[in-house]
């Protein structure tokens, strides 16, 4: 125990702490000094009370290591909340209100941008331009669903970027169309790119308000650190590096950011130095690395784009002659995954669907067979199918599986858009978190946030329920046996994505760790699990600094 003579900075004490140390699980107190835990332990902790301490009471409250969220998109959803934000809304109708009201109140908005939208408000997923041009007819409309896999256009926005009947559809996406070939305003994946790169530039500063605006909202939901999933351009995304960057430079950015950086899949290795001189210029003091190369391999499966083994299913269940979309040629994948894993990036893989999981992983086994087991900790997000005999491969290749529990869950977009087209056994491998963890495979979470909520406690409660909060009580458990307990859900939330992060000072409550840490309102273990997401955080600290604290 450090003695009284180096008092600590700071003292939580009084209430229960969930180290995430298999070593001391359980404890009361907690000090810091100079931005690191000095002392772990009961009421001797207080010895380090000095005249200058500040002493926080939890009075019961939980303490917890900070969150860290393994796979999110900050700076785009910051920048949402400001623009049309239909997030908040359900129903078309509630959209119908809101794409009105928003247009209403900016008259001088040369193009109507935001999104959110859920795809099960409309028959197939697939909204059209009708709709959009009864409220704006005369100015473009561009609404990305909540997703991000799609986009909503209106006739104006056709018309400004030349999309017609003859438009033919790009290699990585479709232009949704009517009976007589005439687009609908539904693009989806890389049809989004049409539209998109026609809509004004974000300005620095309004990427700059979204990152702090974004980071406002993590830090208050106990997020200390993560991973932006997209450093670059993609469907007309404005790329969020340079805000990262003027955060970091100015002080600005209080989380820890791990930036995975977009690999073209329209190029191939050619684009590697590159990568190498944006990882170096966005290395930028203890807040900011580009360190990872994110790689999209498939797209969803309510779309159909998802890559699938075998043919997806057609509303009468006969097999379609459609398996979805593997974006990168898998022998190049492999290729180009080696030469990444060689060059010290960690690849961070978008894979849905059991034949992207396998492609990505194949892609893991050929950089180990050429490289070796080095220390670049790939991870592989979303997992929505994974064939049964790709799960063991996770821990065998010393991949980590990286989950977006909320997903796991009965409800319209799983229930009619994607069960009755994978069909009964193939749906029976969707989001296996109990098989992966039962395998030894390393678990680390993610909230895709804008795409679903950036809330770790109700995905918490999710992951160990099968069931959304709130759910009505005949929504049965979506695959029960895949139900993974608190603890290790809390752990992949925290150890395992500090894990992924390559922030191994960071992720558990233990003597000389970074001293990232959140304090929830109740301890969620001593409750029901069905009241996990009722907890709510009142607050974050970041290398022992508060970066947020609830309101009474």
């Amino acid at each position: 125990m450090p003695t009284f003579d180096h008092p600590a900075d700071l003292v939580l004490t009084g209430g229960p702490v969930h180290t995430v140390d298999s070593a001391r699980s359980r404890a009361t107190s907690v000090a810091v000094r100079g931005g690191r835990i000095v002392a772990v332990g009961h009421d001797e902790v207080r010895d380090l009370i000095g005249r200058g301490t500040q002493v926080v009471d939890l009075a019961g409250k939980l303490l917890l290591p900070g969150f860290q969220d393994a796979h999110v998109h900050p700076v785009g959803g910051g920048v949402e909340m400001g623009q049309c934000d239909l997030t908040g809304a359900i129903t078309a109708d509630e959209y119908r209100e809101t794409i009105r009201a928003y247009a209403d109140a900016h008259p001088e908005a040369e193009w109507i941008t935001g999104g959110g939208w859920s795809l099960e408000a409309f028959p197939g997923g697939t909204p059209d331009r009708g709709f959009l041009d009864a409220l704006v007819p005369d100015r473009p409309v561009y609404l990305v669903n909540r997703d991000h896999h799609g986009g909503w256009v209106n006739s104006r926005a056709l018309e400004v970027c030349s999309l017609g009947k003859d438009t033919p559809d790009p290699a990585d996406g479709r232009l949704e169309r009517d009976a007589d070939g005439v687009p609908t305003g539904m693009l989806q994946e890389g049809a989004m790119g049409l539209v998109a790169r026609h809509v004004p530039d974000l300005t620095d500063a309004q990427l700059l308000s979204g990152l702090l605006r974004a980071q406002a909202l993590l830090h208050a939901h106990g997020i200390t650190a993560w991973q932006d999933a997209l450093l670059g351009d993609h469907a007309g995304m404005a790329d969020p590096a340079r805000a990262y960057a003027a955060a970091a430079r100015d002080g600005l950015l209080t989380a820890r950011v791990v930036g995975s950086l977009w690999w073209d899949r329209a190029r191939g290795e050619e684009q590697i130095p590159e990568l190498l001189a944006r990882r170096a210029e966005l290395t930028i003091g203890d807040r900011l690395r580009a360190s990872t190369v994110k790689i999209m391999q498939d797209g969803i499966a309510e779309n159909h784009t998802a890559a699938m083994l075998d043919p997806y299913l057609t509303a009468c269940g006969c097999a379609s002659d459609n398996s979805g979309i593997s974006f990168i040629e898998p022998t190049a994948l492999s290729s180009y995954v080696t030469a990444l894993d060689a060059a010290g990036f960690q690849v961070h893989f978008h894979a849905l669907g059991d034949r992207a999981v396998r492609e990505a992983l194949d892609a893991v086994e050929a950089a180990r067979a050429a490289n070796g087991r080095t220390d670049t900790r790939p991870h592989l997000a979303h997992l929505q199918v994974v064939h049964p005999d790709d799960v063991p491969r996770f821990r065998a290749l010393g991949a980590s599986a990286n989950i977006q529990a909320l997903w796991a869950a009965h409800e319209p977009q799983m229930d009619e858009l994607t069960i009755p087209f994978l069909g009964t056994e193939r749906a029976a491998h969707q989001y296996p978190f109990g098989d992966l963890l039962r395998s030894g495979a390393t678990l680390c979470a993610g909230s895709d946030w804008p795409v679903s909520s950036p809330d770790p406690l109700a995905a918490l409660q999710v992951a160990v329920t099968r069931r959304e909060p709130g759910a009505d009580a005949d929504v049965p458990v979506f695959l029960p046996e895949q139900r993974i307990d608190l603890g290790s859900a809390v752990a992949a939330y925290t150890a395992g994505s500090a894990y992924v992060n390559h922030l191994d000072e960071t992720g558990a409550i233990r003597v000389g760790m970074l001293a990232d840490l959140t304090v929830l309102d109740r301890d969620v273990f001593a409750g029901p699990a069905e009241e996990i997401a009722e907890a709510r955080v009142v607050g974050t600290y970041v290398g022992g600094e508060a970066v947020y604290a609830a309101t009474e």
